[in-house]
């Protein structure tokens, strides 16, 4: 019946573009920001498909459609979406716009919608389109929009102020720097669309995507340092207003079009890696000069202030305590096969709200048992949850929104009874080892990311294995808990970031792992803060300050293959942990970390 609803959605869409006079369209995961998760009112492709990932896009045809995935979703396309009515693509071997231009006839009518899609891409699919004689059409109105008849709402929640004690900079000071920027390039405004950007520039906070929050809005900046805020009216209190202050206009949301096709004469900056298309086409039509130009605030809400990193490290504390409330909880409980993925899920969450600060998760928990741990990126829900397997190994990616940081922390345990096999330990200790040679190594100032993604790997690599995601991400402050522009991850990959050089202040996972498809999968991952290396160099160098302190499963590591510094750090590691958290903990949990803190 399930399928026969997607197969109604499909038929659905076909009628509408053939009203429009349109041969395809083009339906991404996306909103008019381009965020990497986006409200209910924005899953388009979920409602047409049944997909639930974070990252995909389908192309549909008049007699054919196809679902485009990477590897981090070949298992979960095909479980969610019929194959019947979509090919599974995978990217980047090929893409939406390849697809189209092989099996769309010559003469056709491709539609997209320009605010959810950006320029690089439409331009790229114009020219490869041109070249088959197909056109790339802007549609008026989402088609998808048209038919799906209980579309939610955009949410109307308030949007917040977010003090400056927690963001340790005034929203007028970051538009002072915007400005300066805007001046010495001779610009004379700048679109801000990405809701985390907007969200830093004015220390704004909402809730109108789930775990990151983030209120639906558009800034115009401009080199006078004023701006212009554009968020539904519903959405603004008196003291949004107070915050907000005399040098930022409030208008209504609907308004932010007529004031892009106002700016004619003037030079106007976007980001074409966080602008839709729309945006440019609006800014053309107007006569306005655009220059494309990274986001100002990018980078300068990468490189965290003292008072942000210091939020860091409190919200850190007391997230590790709830996670180890939470690893006692399970090494009791899961290996009598009672408990599933989503009680885990679940009970991870009441530790977290049971301090009371505890804001919203900062992305859906991973919590991934047996062969699930070996897809990196599975989400569990009411058709996939399982029993957590007794004498398996478990892992669990989560994390929480505090006032005052963002967390983001894997571990990998074995659930008994029993013993995890050698082969289970032996690649948690390499995986291990790479997650120590990161975290210990000292780099020269303006360092990439993707510079140091192989030390991350070396011990994987010399086992004959490797793992398909990043190593490492930036983490926002109170925002998302993907944030660029920096990475770990290996240069030339499908990533932007590896090649952004590494600033004091910036925040990164750091997140090896390793998975065998079917049984079981392994990932270590804390936090780390980019700091002055503290090391005689030649010039500037950086190392890394640990963020995260929960204990690590040591019933999956073997002492044997590591070197005595790799033992150092094991203990100095699970000396602070228990120094940290041992305040925060009593009775049973406190015994608990005495033992799994005792060196090696």
């Amino acid at each position: 019946m399930l399928m026969q609803t997607y197969e109604t959605r499909l038929d659905g869409l076909r009628r509408e573009l053939a009203k429009r006079g349109l041969d395809g369209f083009v339906i991404p995961i996306s909103d008019e920001h381009m965020s990497e998760y986006v409200g209910a009112y924005a899953q388009r492709l979920h409602w047409l498909t049944g997909f639930g990932g974070s990252a995909g896009s389908a192309a549909v045809l008049k007699d054919k459609a196809a679902m485009f995935t990477d590897g981090r979703y070949t298992v979960q396309v095909r479980e969610q979406v019929d194959g019947t009515l979509y090919d599974y693509e995978d990217v980047p071997a090929t893409s939406p716009a390849k697809w189209i231009a092989e099996h769309a006839p010559e003469g056709a009518r491709i539609g997209y919608d320009a605010w959810l899609h950006g320029i690089g891409w439409a331009e790229e699919a114009h020219k490869l389109f041109a070249k088959k004689g197909i056109e790339l059409v802007p549609v008026e109105g989402n088609p998808i929009d048209a038919i799906w008849d209980d579309r939610p709402e955009a949410s109307l929640v308030p949007a917040v102020p977010h003090d400056d004690e927690h963001a340790g900079r005034s929203s007028a000071d970051k538009r002072a720097e915007v400005a300066d920027w805007l001046k010495a390039e001779g610009y004379d405004s700048t679109v801000i669309s990405a809701l985390d950007s907007v969200a830093w520039l004015l220390n704004m906070r909402g809730k109108d995507v789930d775990n990151t929050p983030v209120a639906l809005s558009y800034v115009l900046a401009h080199a006078d340092g004023t701006a212009e805020l554009f968020i539904a009216p519903e959405k603004v209190t008196p003291e949004l207003t107070k915050h907000l202050g005399n040098a930022v206009t409030v208008r209504d949301r609907a308004d932010f079009v007529p004031s892009l096709e106002a700016l004619k004469g003037k030079t106007v900056a976007v980001d074409p890696n966080h602008a839709v298309a729309g945006i440019f086409h609006a800014l053309a039509e107007s006569g306005a000069t655009v220059v494309r130009a990274d986001d100002p605030t990018v980078l300068p809400k990468a490189i965290k202030n003292p008072a942000e990193q210091q939020g860091h490290r409190d919200a850190q504390a007391r997230d590790g305590a709830a996670v180890s409330r939470f690893l006692r909880w399970i090494s009791i409980h899961a290996p009598s096969g009672e408990i599933d993925e989503l009680t885990a899920a679940a009970k991870l969450r009441e530790f977290r709200e049971a301090g009371g600060v505890l804001k919203d998760a900062s992305f859906d928990t991973i919590s991934a048992a047996g062969p699930h741990a070996a897809l990196p990126h599975y989400k569990v829900d009411e058709e996939s949850n399982i029993p957590i397997p007794p004498s398996s190994i478990y892992l669990c990616d989560s994390g929480g929104q505090y006032l005052d940081g963002t967390t983001d922390i894997t571990r990998t345990v074995w659930v008994g009874p029993g013993e995890p096999s050698a082969e289970m330990i032996e690649r948690n200790t390499r995986v291990l080892k790479g997650h120590i040679q990161l975290d210990m190594q000292k780099f020269p100032d303006r360092t990439s990311g993707g510079a140091l993604d192989a030390l991350a790997r070396m011990h994987l690599w010399n086992g004959g294995v490797d793992y398909g995601h990043g190593t490492g991400h930036g983490v926002g402050s109170y925002l998302s808990v993907h944030e660029g522009p920096q990475r770990i991850s290996k240069p030339g990959g499908a990533f932007p970031g590896t090649e952004t050089p590494l600033r004091e202040g910036m925040i990164l996972s750091n997140e090896p792992g390793y998975y065998k498809a079917g049984a079981y999968g392994i990932r270590i991952e804390n936090l780390v803060l980019v700091v002055p290396a503290g090391i005689a160099s030649e010039g500037e160098y950086l190392g890394f300050e640990t963020l995260t302190f929960v204990p690590l499963d040591r019933r999956l590591v073997d002492k044997g293959l590591l070197t005595p510094a790799e033992i150092d750090w094991w203990n100095a590691y699970h000396a602070k942990t228990f120094a940290i958290l041992s305040p925060q903990l009593e009775g049973e949990d406190l015994a608990w970390l005495k033992t799994e803190c005792a060196p090696l």
